[in-house]
């Protein structure tokens, strides 16, 4: 098999065209190529946009066309297979997974094929009645502070874009992805460059997840939060777990912590029960939103609206003279920005858009990297209560209902308080107040923001218009703690397992997917040589 890069076709242009291409780049008539798979597709729009593909072919006499052809874009293709592990038998005392998130669905699903019978616990709700809740909140109803955009089945990435983008390599992220499409998520997460599910999808995705894992042995707890840990001699013996019917006891000598960013009550009862962490630095600012059709005209000139070509991203950086970073992140093509609080009292803002990409805007956080120095205390939760802080003052900023504080980005330069949209219509439920952000934004943050507008306009056109909506205060973009772990990938205290997102070892669906995989595979190990 032989793996061809840098294929180019024209928008709109048939796939079909495909195999001519890579007969032309081996030398070959179309009719010598006896199968063809698309690897990745890109769209680079840096001149003329064009569809870039990666293929793998098969051909007769391998050898013989390697030498032909002499092309740089030309190579052996060796597929990496991940392999789950060996099967176990099922330990006395079953393994536990706190938190259903990609992290603890995927380390969840390995140790239940390979016969572990894990107990999972969520102390949110299924994605079906978690989304009942969400959008009763959004629709200006109470918020729930166990089952909402952060708490409940799929974790903070059910209520996002379900973007699958890493920028690390992994045998297993194949995998996940294949998991994935066999639970009903699009086949193109398979070869996009940029996969995403989808707000819409991801729902349907989850459940069928949840029946993978209940039929590979499974025991789902929804409602069931974590609350305490009784360890003995360094080790984990048994958790304190609160659920509908009260609290319990449930004996643990596995517990995998995929508990996501925003469990912050559960990581101060880690903290107080011995379990090393540190601080972390993360970055916090606001939501940008711009017309859709704005974007698309700015990259893809006079492509823009070709059927061809789907809704334009961007991701976009700049360095400020004083070591600040600001840059763009979780951006989402034809989406919205949401409301995406956990706790009462607090704004919380992110962003989410559905498979097709097909709202009037687009959103992106527009981030400012913030260091533990930032945090004023040495304390390993100090990142928390920085979050907490910016969140407050957004929450009051707002009108003390959850309406979220905005500003347009010409009035945000000019120093002056916005009093209404221009032609960006703000996407945020239940309702923004326009104001002036800096009386809820950290100097330093608001500062960095201003500084940068202007060098991302010469980036991105139209970046910086006037009339670009921001909305604060964007603040999890990740975790503000690291929960300290060994080799093996265990906590200092003996059979607990941190990983994913929460646990500050991760950043997006796909990297926490394969942490919570890494997680399982260590215990898989341990059970089989009775370390445990």
């Amino acid at each position: 098999m032989l793996r061809l890069d840098q294929i180019k076709l024209k928008p709109g242009q048939n796939e079909t065209a495909l195999r001519a291409a890579a007969a032309r780049m081996l030398r070959l008539v179309p009719g010598d190529i006896l199968s063809l798979q698309v690897l990745r597709r890109a769209v680079d729009a840096r001149e003329e946009p064009v569809l870039v593909y990666t293929l793998t072919v098969e051909v007769r006499d391998e050898q013989r066309v390697l030498r032909r052809c002499r092309d740089g874009r030309v190579s052996v293709y060796a597929q990496q297979v991940y392999a789950l592990p060996e099967p176990v038998d099922p330990p006395e005392v079953r393994p536990v997974v706190v938190g259903a998130g990609p992290a603890g669905l995927f380390a969840a699903l390995v140790l239940g094929r390979c016969g572990a019978r894990p107990i999972l616990l969520e102390r949110g709700r299924c994605v079906e009645q978690r989304s009942r809740d969400v959008e009763a909140f959004w629709s200006g109803g109470p918020l729930d502070a166990e089952s909402n955009v952060q708490f409940g089945e799929g974790g903070a990435g059910a209520f996002s874009d379900g973007k699958l983008n890493t920028g690390t390599r992994d045998v297993r992220h194949r995998w996940i992805l294949e998991q994935l499409v066999a639970c009903g998520a699009p086949e193109s997460i398979l070869i996009d460059a940029k996969p995403h599910v989808g707000t819409d999808n991801l729902r349907i995705t989850l459940q069928s997840l949840r029946r993978e894992l209940l039929a590979a042995g499974a025991d789902i707890r929804f409602g069931h939060r974590l609350a305490g840990l009784r360890t003995a001699d360094g080790s984990v013996v048994s958790l304190q777990v609160e659920g509908p019917d009260g609290t319990y006891d449930l004996p643990a000598r596995q517990v995998v912590l995929a508990l996501g960013h925003s469990a912050r009550d559960t990581f101060e009862m880690l903290y107080r029960a011995g379990v090393p962490m540190e601080q972390k630095p993360f970055a916090v600012g606001v939501r940008i939103e711009h017309r859709q059709a704005d974007m698309d005209a700015a990259q893809y000139k006079t492509y823009a609206g070709h059927p061809g070509l789907r809704a334009s991203s961007y991701k976009l950086a700049c360095h400020l003279p004083d070591g600040r970073s600001v840059f763009s992140f979780c951006v989402c093509p034809g989406g919205q920005v949401v409301a995406a609080a956990s706790e009462t009292g607090q704004v919380v803002t992110n962003g989410m858009s559905e498979y097709a990409r097909n709202g009037d805007n687009i959103n992106g956080a527009l981030l400012v990297n913030v260091d533990p120095a930032d945090f004023g205390s040495d304390h390993p939760l100090a990142g928390v209560t920085f979050q907490r802080q910016l969140e407050r003052r957004a929450f009051l900023l707002g009108g003390g209902d959850y309406r979220a504080p905005a500003q347009r980005v010409e009035d945000f330069l000019a120093g002056r308080p916005s009093t209404g949209p221009g032609a960006v219509t703000p996407s945020y439920r239940p309702g923004v107040v326009w104001t002036d952000l800096r009386r809820c934004l950290p100097p330093f943050v608001a500062e960095s923001i201003a500084r940068a507008l202007p060098l991302l306009e010469q980036k991105l056109r139209g970046y910086a218009q006037g009339d670009a909506v921001l909305t604060a205060v964007e603040s999890r973009s990740s975790s503000p703690v690291r929960i300290l772990r060994r080799a093996a990938g265990q906590s200092a205290v003996t059979g607990l397992y941190p990983c994913g997102e929460g646990a500050g070892y991760a950043g997006g669906i796909l990297s926490a997917a394969a942490d919570g995989i890494r997680a399982a595979e260590h215990i898989l190990q341990h059970i089989r040589e009775g370390l445990l």
